[in-house]
């Protein structure tokens, strides 16, 4: 059986995509799509929290299904982030989620609570990057393949979480 190798990809780094990373997460990506082992193990054990409003959403379905089909536990959170006033509240909801769950991807709120969630969770923080306007979107174009657009655009998100996670 072939093993995937994957070369890490930071999340914070996939907010702004070089052209070396986009590279990277690419060659990730094929690496992933011509994978014989079977997928659903790669992620076993590992929980992540999906906060948004809706878990019916196109990109919370994305989300999920890219995830689920690794093998990860996805929790569906509804963000009340912004009805905490105090700062320290704040912090403290973010460290508590960092300790629940091995990575966060916030859907819908504001980038300034992203970061906040990103800097006090300690575990990978996404901002929205399930969405087709998140960096990531247009490489699943750039993959090639038999594939459908729906399945390439799921193969770059499970390589971004295979390349922060794992």
């Amino acid at each position: 059986m072939k093993t995937t190798v994957l070369t890490p990809v930071s999340s914070a780094r996939l907010e702004s995509l070089s052209a070396g990373d986009s590279d990277i997460l690419l060659d990730n990506a094929r690496l992933l799509q011509r994978a014989v082992e079977p997928r659903q193990t790669l992620l076993r054990g590992k929980k992540l929290a999906l906060l948004c409003e809706s878990e019916e959403g196109a990109d919370a379905t994305l989300f999920r299904n890219a995830a689920s089909a690794l093998g990860a536990h996805i929790s569906h959170i509804r963000p009340h982030l912004s009805d905490l006033r105090q700062h320290d509240d704040l912090q403290h909801t973010a460290r508590m989620l960092g300790r629940l769950y091995d990575g966060i991807e916030c859907q819908g709120i504001a980038p300034e609570l992203v970061e906040l969630v990103g800097r006090e969770a300690g575990v990978p923080v996404y901002d929205g990057l399930a969405s087709d306007r998140h960096p990531t979107a247009r490489l699943a174009a750039l993959l090639g393949g038999t594939e459908s657009p729906g399945t390439l655009r799921q193969l770059v998100l499970q390589t971004v979480l295979l390349s922060t996670l794992a």
